[in-house]
């Protein structure tokens, strides 16, 4: 049986994305800050999931990843998707540092730590994180947001060379969703081409299966992602760009 752990699979994306992994026979080891959520899939699926209480940011958050690695037996993709996001036009200073601490700080830490276990224990294995399309381009309106998610790609970026400069047999997929309806579009605005997370995380869970490099969600954000791409610069800067 093969083994994935889901950083985030309280809710949302990663929820959903942990029910698919189930329904297709993998054991899956689920962490988050909530403990109830995970309590609760560990009950309906006892012989497939293990669970950890994590906070990304916590000093204690490696060691605790690698105590659910050992209990999950083993680890073979670990999957990323803890994240925050606001727009914050005011440009309050406490929400743009704590997405910082989260999306790039606690990112890090997590994903550093996988890749020193695939490292270590000298197997193959795969690091999906889900960052955004805004990290592409940036949006104005969710400055931390957007640039922490930019981090996001080129952090991968920097450790499939690394990987590769080391001999390492280690996989990276950079999921790249567009808006989908989870909690972190919950401010009663609409948004462009909105997804349910049931449909964003299938097509995530076949992303990550197939093994690509670099996949956005879905085919439309893809389309808009490659025109809006070719804008330079001093236009981009200039557009009211409104989620």
């Amino acid at each position: 049986m093969k083994r994935i752990v889901i950083m985030g699979a309280s809710s949302g994306i990663g929820l959903e994305v942990t029910k698919c992994f189930i329904a297709d026979g993998w054991k899956v080891g689920v962490a988050a800050r909530r403990e109830t959520p995970l309590v609760k899939l560990q009950s309906e699926y006892p012989a497939q999931v293990e669970y950890e209480v994590i906070d990304v940011i916590d000093e204690l958050a490696p060691s605790k990843l690698h105590s659910l690695i050992e209990k999950l037996g083993g680890m073979d993709i670990y999957f990323h998707c803890s994240g925050i996001g606001h727009q914050n036009t005011e440009i309050n200073t406490n929400v743009e540092l704590e997405t910082v601490r989260v999306n790039a700080m606690g990112f890090t830490q997590m994903v550093v730590t996988a890749y020193n276990y695939f490292k270590t224990a000298g197997k193959s294995g795969q690091i999906t994180v889900v960052s955004s399309i805004a990290g592409t381009k940036g949006l104005g309106v969710s400055p931390s947001y957007s640039a922490t998610k930019r981090y996001n790609n080129i952090y991968i970026d920097c450790l499939d060379q690394l990987s590769r400069m080391q001999g390492l047999d280690i996989t990276f997929t950079d999921i790249r969703p567009g808006f989908v309806t989870t909690a972190l579009l919950d401010d009663g605005q609409k948004y462009p081409a909105q997804m349910t997370v049931e449909y964003a995380a299938h097509k995530i869970f076949k992303a990550v299966i197939r093994k690509k490099r670099v996949a956005v969600i879905d085919w439309k954000y893809a389309l808009l992602v490659f025109f809006w791409q070719l804008i330079p610069r001093w236009i981009w800067v200039r557009l009211p760009v409104h989620t």
